[in-house]
Order: structure tokens, then C-alpha cells, then sequence
């Protein structure tokens, strides 16, 4: 499974509704199931991004999906970074001549 990383901004509309935030979190979990993906863990953050999760998915096009149903809500924007682990990079690196 790959990871990835989701950086999400409220929108107008997620900030007016913002003490519903943890219970949309957990919507988005179950959303996720739908789409083959695995919602690892939600961090409400200080800065540019108000949220930062962390999501397993079996390909790029499951992310997306998802991705897009979560953005169609119109509650945040988002951002989505492939992530690779330790392992991941140091194979990556193997083939780098």
C-alpha cells in the first residue's frame, strides 16, 4: 500500500461549520473504505494547513478518487503528497545509476 500525505485548508463553508470538524474526520474514514483506502490518523494543525492526514491507498487512482469526493464536500481544499518511507526511498535509490 502506498501513503500518502493530505494537506486540507478550511473553506468558507468548513469554517463556519468548524466544531462539526472531528465528526467529518470520521465520515471521511468511513468514505475512504469505499474507495480501497485506509485513513491512518487526522492532525488539526497550527500554520498554513488546518489538517494534515495520513491515508494508505493501493493506488493513485483510489487516492484521487477519494480526493475528489472529499473536495466535492466543500468543506477543504486539498493537497495530496505521495510519501515514501525510509525503505521505500533507499530502493528508489538503489536504481539511481
Amino acid at each position: 500500500m502506498a501513503t500518502y500525505i493530505v494537506l486540507a485548508s478550511f473553506t468558507d463553508q468548513g469554517i463556519r461549520n468548524v466544531k462539526d470538524t472531528t465528526r467529518r474526520a470520521d465520515q471521511v474514514k468511513d468514505l475512504a473504505t469505499r474507495f480501497g483506502v485506509t485513513a491512518k490518523q487526522f492532525y488539526w494543525t497550527l500554520g498554513a494547513c488546518d489538517v494534515v492526514a495520513i491515508f494508505e491507498a493501493p493506488d493513485d487512482a483510489s487516492m484521487t478518487a477519494l480526493g475528489l469526493a472529499i473536495g466535492a464536500q466543500g468543506f477543504v481544499r486539498t493537497q495530496t503528497l505521495r510519501a515514501f518511507s525510509r525503505d521505500d526511498m533507499n530502493g528508489l535509490l538503489a536504481k539511481v545509476g
